[in-house]
Order: C-alpha cells, then structure tokens, then sequence
C-alpha cells in the first residue's frame, strides 16, 4: 500500500508541461508481429464473451500484429502498469491521462499519420484531457456517463436521486439499503460525492466537482465516511460487480454501461439512470507509450480504431459514444442514430468528465485539494478511518 500511495502521490503532485513535444514517429513502417495494449474491461473485444463483437481478429489477420490485452479496473492501476514500462497503449481516462502526460509515460501523437482523424468528433479532437499545448497525446477512443444501475424488481420506478446509494434510508420494497449498495473503488469517486453535493448542499460553492476547497472537501469525505456503512463491496472489477448483482443481493450503484448490458443480455432485471443531480462520467484515448517496443503496430492499432464499424459496435457492446460520430448512422456497424441517443450523444455538455484534481484550478485558484490527498484519503475512507 505504501508503494501504491507513494507511486501516484509522485505521478499528482503538480502537473507541468515544458517545451514543445515533438512525435517520436515520422512514418510507419512494416508491423513489428504485436502490439500490447492496456485496456478497462469490454473494450477490446476479439468474440470471447460474444461472437458477435469482434474488432480484433481481422485487424491481426490484415496487420500481421497480434494483440495483447491487460484489462485494467482503474485508473490508477493504468497508470502504476504505464509506469512499469512494457506496455504500448492504453485507453486512458481523463484523470489518468494528464497524470501521464506530466510523468513523460507517453508520447505525442503524429496525427498526419493516423488517416482517419478527420472523422473523429470536433468536441474530442482538442479535448484538454489529451492535448497540452496544442501537442496531441492521443487518438480518442469512447466516451460515457457513469450511471446509476438498480434492480428493477426493488425499484419499480428509476430512482430519481443518488441518494440511494449516498444517504442509509428504506427503498422501495420496504428493506433498508445498508449492505445492499456499492460505490466505485477508486479514489475518483471523491468526485461523485461532491457532485451529490453540489445540489444538496449549494452553500459549499462547489462550482466543479474536480476542484475542491478543504472545506468542500472535507464535506465530501464526510459524506464518503458515511456511505462506508452503507457499502457491501466496493467494486473496480466490473465483472465481479456483475456477479454482485446476480447473486449477492446488490440493488444500486455506480456503474457503466459495460455492466448495464451484459445484465440485461443475461435476462437480469436491471435497468440504468441518469439521476437529477448528473452524473460524472470519463472520455478514453488511446495513449502510446514513450518506449513503445512496437510503434508502427502501434500506429496500425490507432488508425483501426477509428473504423466508423469497430466504432459502432464498440458504442452498442459498451453502452457509451463513438469517437466518431458516423458511427451513429453510416450503417457499416450495429449502432443507430437513435441508439447513440439513447447512449447520450446529445449530453455531451452534461457530463462533468473524469480529470486529474490539481492545487491549482479554475474555481479556486491555489486552493484545491491535489490528487495525492484524493488518493490517501479515499484508502483511509475504504478502511474506515
């Protein structure tokens, strides 16, 4: 623990960018036989869990570059295995992005090389999560809102609110929700909680979940603490926490699409919301590591991403938004128009995107919380201090 803590207090301590960085690769040459890719569960999909989605065997036929996957659970576990070295991309998460931007763990991104980067959404192409500078760190991949899953046996009508999981009360079928709730393990969830917040406790001032004061933060480890006694399991492995709601009496969460789907393609009663106080939610690129051992297989990895048909069915497998935005309707995929919707394509300015909290922000000056104290402290929360 003291390594893992020690390890992300150095990666957040303040994030400083200097120089202008230049794209190690000019061209790219013939495939070096894999590539190795870190990953958040779901993403890269070769027809395992369904035959149906499968975006990787004809890209290793037609490449000749066979793809390695590590399946990571959070973002600080992607950037400890960036750190580690070994590894050539990874679809990174807006609080893991900067930090290893910061850390000089990847490197910018030749977008003359990458045919298809045109195609991908304006609101992505400059996004802050990727581009310092003017300098492109990565090649968007997928992005979402981390919903409110519930069993619709408990709740026969969505939950309007994140109080059911933040505040002990009686649900719907009469029972309590102690020991029936979970809250996502990462240090991030900080954010959830002050997002919570942010419409039940307006005088906190709180203007950005991300940029937090002491005082606005200490409420929300407040409130943390007080949903420790409420929390069966913390989950970070979306798998277990999909067992958790089949089989261990789990009734409400935090969760992903990723998770929302595969419960309802196994006939479970589960159904997701977005509850009236919002929703935080993550944009992922695709990130390439500073020593990449395999860059050209790296690059061909990239470009393959962006097929508007990978795109599609990624959108529909997941639950989340396409990179690409003809996606939704060039008809070369699973996905429609009125499937991106339905996943939220038009909330875009509604969801408060995962970033890495720095001491320095926009609503704060000086003054926030670092995400080192986010780090240290949710362990503490987690193990009841």
């Amino acid at each position: 623990m003291k390594s893992f803590l020690k390890s992300f207090t150095a990666m957040a301590l303040a994030l400083s960018f200097s120089g202008q960085a230049i794209a190690q690769v000019k061209e790219i040459g013939a495939g070096e036989g894999q590539v190795n890719i870190v990953a958040w569960a779901g993403y890269l999909e070769r027809g395992e869990t369904d035959p149906k989605f499968d975006w990787i065997t004809k890209f290793e036929e037609a490449s000749g570059c066979k793809v390695n996957v590590k399946t990571a659970n959070t973002s600080d576990e992607m950037v400890a295995l960036m750190n580690e070295g070994g590894f050539d991309l990874v679809t990174a998460s807006g609080d893991a992005s900067l930090r290893l931007i910061a850390g000089k763990r990847v490197q910018p991104i030749n977008i003359d090389l990458v045919k298809s980067w045109s195609t991908i959404d304006d609101r992505l192409k400059d996004a802050p999560w990727h581009t310092v500078d003017g300098v492109h760190y990565g090649v968007p991949y997928m992005w979402g809102p981390n919903v409110l899953m519930y069993n619709t046996n408990v709740f026969k009508e969505a939950p309007k609110s994140w109080s059911v999981v933040f505040e002990e009360t009686n649900l719907p079928d009469g029972k309590s929700n102690k020991g029936r709730v979970q809250a996502y393990d990462g240090p991030i969830h900080v954010a959830d909680a002050a997002n919570y917040l942010m419409a039940h406790k307006p005088d906190l001032g709180i203007k950005n979940p991300y940029e937090l004061n002491e005082d606005q933060y200490k409420a929300a480890l407040d409130l943390l603490r007080a949903q420790r006694t409420l929390v069966g399991r913390y989950w970070h492995d979306a798998m277990i926490q999909i067992d958790d709601f089949k089989n261990e009496g789990v009734v409400a969460s935090g969760s992903w699409p990723f998770q929302v789907n595969l419960l309802q393609r196994d006939k479970q009663p589960i159904a997701s919301v977005i509850p009236e106080e919002g929703v935080t939610g993550w944009a992922d690129t695709t990130m390439m590591h500073v020593d990449s051992a395999n860059p050209n297989c790296a690059y061909m990895w990239m470009e393959h991403s962006l097929a508007s048909n990978l795109q599609s069915d990624l959108s529909v497998w997941f639950g989340a938004n396409p990179a690409v935005p003809a996606a939704c309707t060039d008809g070369r995929g699973m996905q429609t128009k009125e499937g991106c919707t339905t996943n939220g394509m038009d909330d875009f300015e509604k969801v408060k995107f995962w970033t890495t909290p720095t001491s320095k922000c926009a609503t704060q000056g000086d003054k926030c919380v670092p995400y080192y104290r986010w780090v240290s402290d949710y362990i503490g929360v987690i193990g009841g201090r």
